[in-house]
């Protein structure tokens, strides 16, 4: 008498088969999965940096960083990049995100990562991480299209910026971008330095000629005068300046005038202890006051300035014409 074998085969349709066991099903890694998915990057560096301080967490860790680097988008990679390498930590965290990223993940993604990593505030390390990873874990193909997109990207134009918007009727329009506006001509300028320092050397007392010290002090302080507004005219022209480079040789001028003429003879003494003569010392300052006057003629009657004038009217007027109420 022969037996059945009691093991089953598949035409035995009473005996379910056993569902084949999942592979790969970690709770662990499930669970980071999904909070590093999920979350947002700074929750998720935080995450990385917890983990990083207990070494029986070093599997979770490195899992954490490779499931950044393959399933979140290019600008979190690169935002947590930056996370992973403010001081003092290392770059170790990063770059394992960085290789995760370069070797998995599509080419176009490879090249905004490279592009991104370049182009960010991060250390120059980080792009280097980026481009060794995609050549040393990467088909000799997919190198070959990723140094064409690479090249492309490269040689890409800036995008150009938007036009101005148009101003809005009734309100101040907005301010124009530097160097929009054309700047009044600097060669005015230069051309009263220059009266100035001839004027001042002019005016400078070589010896106290037996004066006293107070005489000498008022010969020093008139070419001092005119050397200090030759200084301020160097370093920026604007008009009250150029006001203080007429009125400062115009007095000199005035002085070398009325020279005899004036109750004080200690300026008289003053001005007989210029360098040059009084024949040469007046017209030198009478020339450095027409020139100064001629710069700030200029520049007042310049493009940029009057624009400036006309845009600072209707910035006043803007509460009456808006019709704002007031406070």
């Amino acid at each position: 008498m022969t037996t059945r074998s009691s093991t089953p085969t598949s035409q035995d349709p009473d005996i379910p088969s056993a569902p084949p066991e999942p592979v790969g099903q970690d709770p662990v890694g499930g669970l980071l999965h999904a909070a590093v998915a999920d979350r947002p990057v700074e929750e998720v560096a935080q995450l990385i940096t917890l983990l990083e301080r207990s070494p029986e967490h070093a599997r979770a860790t490195l899992e954490a960083l490779r499931a950044v680097g393959v399933d979140r988008s290019v600008e979190d990679v690169t935002h947590l990049v930056g996370l992973l390498t403010r001081p003092p930590r290392t770059a170790d965290s990063a770059d394992e995100t960085i290789r995760a990223a370069a070797e998995r993940r599509s080419l176009e993604d490879v090249t905004r990562l490279v592009a991104l990593l370049h182009r960010t505030d991060l250390e120059p390390h980080c792009g280097q991480e980026a481009v060794r990873a995609a050549a040393t874990g990467r088909p000799v193909e997919e190198l070959v299209e990723l140094i064409r997109r690479l090249t492309e990207e490269r040689e890409r134009p800036p995008l150009p910026e938007p036009p101005p918007e148009p101003p809005v009727a009734g309100l101040a329009p907005r301010s124009l971008t530097p160097g929009q506006p054309p700047r009044p001509p600097t060669w005015p300028g230069r051309l009263t330095v220059a009266a100035l320092v001839v004027c001042a050397v002019a005016c400078f007392p070589l010896g106290r000629d037996g004066s006293s010290l107070r005489v000498y002090a008022l010969a020093l302080g008139m070419s001092v005068a005119c050397l200090a507004v030759a200084l301020l005219l160097t370093l920026r022209i604007t008009a009250p300046v150029l006001a203080g480079a007429v009125l400062v040789p115009a007095a000199l001028a005035a002085a070398q005038l009325l020279d005899g003429r004036l109750p004080s003879t200690g300026l008289s003494r003053a001005l007989d202890l210029t360098l040059a003569p009084a024949w040469a010392a007046g017209p030198a300052a009478v020339c450095a006051s027409l020139a100064a006057l001629t710069a700030l003629l200029v520049h007042l009657t310049a493009p940029g300035q009057s624009r400036k004038a006309q845009a600072a009217q209707p910035e006043r007027r803007e509460p009456a014409v808006v019709g704002s109420a007031p406070e």
